[in-house]
């Protein structure tokens, strides 16, 4: 379908959809291209000089050094690079990884390995993310055709940047890409704007930017095309915090006012000089959120934004608990999950929007890294020693990967990582022309283990989804977040499962939650122990309302942005640990396995 925009926002499209197509056709080609640029541009620096000495690779065959450099350097964890990286920050300006120099840190989000990491940011970070934010665009507007001189409602949120030893500015890649020209260039590109100006994206408290999103995103009401933000996270928080302030929201808009609960001095500036009174506006979303407020917000976006096509986020891995809550806000309006990549590099993009986010998949951008797949095979489920329920095989290139085969990631980045493991675990469902579409399975590491043990985030998700079976056909609640900690300091350890509940349930159906829940690890590790009684029985804890919001500030304490933040799904950071401990309002002990 070819949309209605001018020739130059078509002209765009048309350039970025050819340039793909093109380098998917040959992309085991492009990527053996794509490492000799690499290695060329980073030739001399100290880690690659530690494994290929003085070989000048600028010389070689660009499939004789493909054979070259996998066979002499070895594959890596960040914990590898991180020394390297730690003297960059320190302020060493000597080329470490990279030729280029480095003045920019990401840091991730800390939620998937219990710290934040530094990661090396360059030009070559904001331009991939230009480039697959516009390759991503050009796709959706085959399906979903959006009027030129749109607006996007976007809940997107900037963190604090701070400087390290030596200087480098550290932030989260995020707060990088806004701050960058790309980001102004993606608008102007795609002919669609979004409705926060960068004070309200780049304030630094996250609950007077949501604010702000909501009041402007209703502001240009009519003019929202489609809704989009990092995280499905994100827009489901803002839509609760929405259930509670749309009071005010709407006596702004009525008034041309800001309200008191957004006190920094140049938000405030900013937004007031884009809003004046508009009483029929505020009257219509009165009007509109009563009713509402009588289908428990059923809806809610096709009500508020009916010219809205779509909503767009990330969607899968641990996103995946909040689509029930974001279908339930969205109505009928598809859900379109945003593309794959990491703080580390951009990997694929989703070529097929008109896809439900369940069955989506991510066609891979040969040009933005080198990858290379390591095979994973599933273990014999009765095998207790390794350390996750995969074996490994050696890596290969893009273009040897199967259909149907689990592999996990590993990156070469122009920005200085060299043969990375990511820790992603996908499997390849398709081709792209010659490029592969990933299908993304879960992270690989266990995050949940006390002895023979070994589940991993999807096995909680699938546990949770069980035990919530229980709750929503038993109970008029719903399940609004969950974590999960391994407590052995007590014999025999046992599994905690958080669950931060919205509605009454009786004590008997919440009993009956953990023990669903318990009885549904099906990880043989797990059940052995069990019935042995080398893991004590499940314990469900609920938690007060709002404790999960109480783990979102630590962590933004801590310099996580909102638009990067994902609920850890098993901790034992401390301070989580006493926020939950300390919110705990009822205990429950399963009896799957007797007592």
């Amino acid at each position: 379908m070819e949309t209605k925009n001018t020739n130059g926002s078509r002209s765009y499209e048309h350039d970025s959809i050819g340039w793909f197509e093109d380098i998917s056709e040959k992309a085991g080609q492009v990527q053996t291209e794509t490492l000799r640029r690499i290695l060329e541009l980073n030739w001399g620096v100290e880690y690659l000089k530690k494994w290929l000495g003085d070989i000048d690779v600028r010389d070689m065959d660009a499939s004789a050094l493909e054979s070259l450099y996998t066979s002499l350097v070895p594959l890596a964890s960040h914990a590898d690079l991180e020394p390297f990286i730690n003297r960059i920050a320190d302020g060493d300006t000597a080329p470490l990884l990279t030729q280029q120099p480095i003045t920019l840190l990401s840091l991730s989000s800390g939620t998937t390995e219990g710290r934040q990491k530094y990661v090396p940011f360059t030009d070559h970070s904001a331009r991939t993310t230009l480039q697959i934010f516009s390759l991503a665009a050009a796709y959706r507007s085959r399906v979903y055709p959006i009027r030129e001189g749109g607006r996007i409602l976007e809940f997107i949120y900037s963190s604090k940047q701070f400087k390290t030893k030596g200087g480098l500015t550290v932030g989260t890649a995020t707060t990088h890409y806004y701050a960058s020209e790309e980001f102004k260039i993606k608008q102007e590109k795609t002919k669609c704007f979004t409705c926060s100006p960068p004070e309200v994206i780049s304030g630094g408290d996250y609950k007077q930017s949501t604010y702000c999103h909501l009041l402007l995103g209703l502001y240009f009401g009519d003019q929202v095309e489609f809704i989009t933000s990092t995280f499905a996270y994100s827009i489901v928080q803002a839509f609760r915090a929405f259930e509670d302030v749309w009071r005010e929201i709407c006596d702004d808009i009525k008034q041309g006012t800001l309200s008191e609960r957004v006190t920094l001095p140049k938000m405030r500036k900013a937004v007031l000089a884009i809003i004046s009174p508009n009483p029929s506006l505020a009257s219509r979303i009165e009007e509109s959120c009563k009713e509402l407020e009588t289908l428990n917000w059923l809806g809610l976006i096709t009500k508020l934004w009916p010219n809205a096509k779509y909503v767009y986020s990330i969607m899968t891995g641990s996103m995946q608990p909040y689509f029930k809550k974001l279908r339930h806000y969205a109505g009928g309006l598809a859900l379109v999950s945003a593309d794959y990549g990491s703080t580390e590099s951009w990997i694929g993009a989703n070529v097929d929007p008109y896809l439900p986010p369940e069955d989506v998949t991510f066609a891979v951008i040969p040009t933005f890294s080198y990858f290379e797949f390591m095979p994973l095979f599933r273990e014999n489920q009765d095998c207790s020693s390794a350390i996750d329920d995969f074996i490994e095989d050696e890596p290969v290139p893009l273009s040897k990967v199967k259909v149907g085969q689990e592999y996990e990631i590993v990156l070469t980045t122009f920005t200085g990582l060299y043969r990375c493991r990511l820790g992603d675990v996908v499997e390849v469902a398709g081709f792209h022309k010659g490029t592969p579409k990933l299908n993304f399975i879960c992270r690989r590491k266990l995050i949940l283990t006390i002895n023979i043990d070994k589940n991993t985030e999807k096995d909680l998700q699938l546990v949770v989804e069980k035990g919530c079976q229980v709750l929503m056909s038993k109970g008029r609640a719903e399940l609004v977040d969950f974590t999960s900690h391994a407590e052995i300091e007590k014999q025999p350890g046992h599994y905690i499962i958080y669950w931060e509940i919205k509605g009454e349930v009786e004590e008997g159906i919440l009993g009956e939650c953990c023990k669903e829940m318990d009885a549904s690890f099906s990880d043989h590790g797990y059940v052995v122990s069990r019935r042995t009684n080398s893991i004590g029985p499940l314990e469900l804890c609920v938690v007060k309302i709002g404790t999960f919001k109480k783990i979102l500030d630590y962590f933004i304490g801590n310099g996580s942005a909102l638009s990067q933040f994902k609920t850890p799904r098993c901790t034992s950071n401390q301070g989580i640990l006493k926020i939950l401990n300390g919110s705990t309002i009822k205990r429950f002990f399963s009896t799957a396995y007797g007592k």
